[in-house]
């Protein structure tokens, strides 16, 4: 008993409206194959399934681009019209938009101003104004916020002068050298080339003498 026949419709169950196309798909692939090599042609296949998936057979001879321009030369029909016409839309209306802005380029900088009547004249005066404000608003602004840079850093560096004068009053003596501060502001302003070295006992110099019985006059 032979098969039914099979009523050609849409398969309303989405499993099995999958398996069906998936199953198909590859025998249409298989059957192209064959003309391909069975009958030297040139085969060329795309397929988009329901969820979006997409397939796609060329023969090895030939790509798709190749097989849309033989199409388009044997039938009479550009696939490529529309697409092109659309650009071509696109593409005049960018350059008009291209064209102005480069008008109000040269406007802004006093030229091209030839056409303009008193009213366009006032608007771009008004214009002019406007962004001469904003870039003096930006001007003020980079200049108060380096102004307070540089107040910070100049109070950072009188704390640590600040700081530093206090270590050595506490000490009472330049810590280095064992110079009295009143020995260190004397050598500052010209006083007495007099200074009495700090020694520092049980320590001794190369001739063996104890370092705290040296002075310098």
């Amino acid at each position: 008993m032979g098969r039914g026949r099979i009523e050609i419709r849409k398969i309303e169950n989405a499993t099995n409206r999958q398996v069906t196309y998936s199953k198909r798909r590859l025998g249409i692939m298989k059957k192209a194959k064959e003309l391909t090599v069975l009958c030297d042609a040139e085969v060329s296949i795309i397929m988009l399934s329901s969820t979006g998936k997409f397939a796609e057979y060329c023969s090895p001879t030939t790509d798709l681009k190749k097989v849309v321009d033989r199409y388009q030369q044997v039938s009479g029909i550009d696939v490529w019209k529309d697409q092109y016409e659309r650009m071509q839309t696109t593409l005049r209306h960018l350059e008009g938009i291209n064209h102005k802005l480069r008008r109000e380029i040269r406007q802004k900088m006093g030229e091209d101003l030839d056409g303009l009547g008193i009213k366009e004249l006032r608007g771009l005066e008004q214009s002019l104004d406007e962004s001469l404000r904003l870039v003096r608003q930006r001007k003020y602004h980079v200049i108060a916020t380096q102004t307070e840079t540089y107040k910070k850093k100049l109070k950072s560096t009188h704390e640590a002068h600040r700081s530093l004068v206090h270590e050595l009053e506490m000490k009472g003596e330049h810590p280095d050298y064992g110079f009295s501060m009143e020995d260190t502001f004397a050598m500052a302003n010209g006083g007495p080339h007099m200074f009495a070295f700090g020694g520092h006992p049980n320590r001794h110099d190369i001739l063996g003498h104890d370092s705290h019985d040296l002075s310098l006059a």
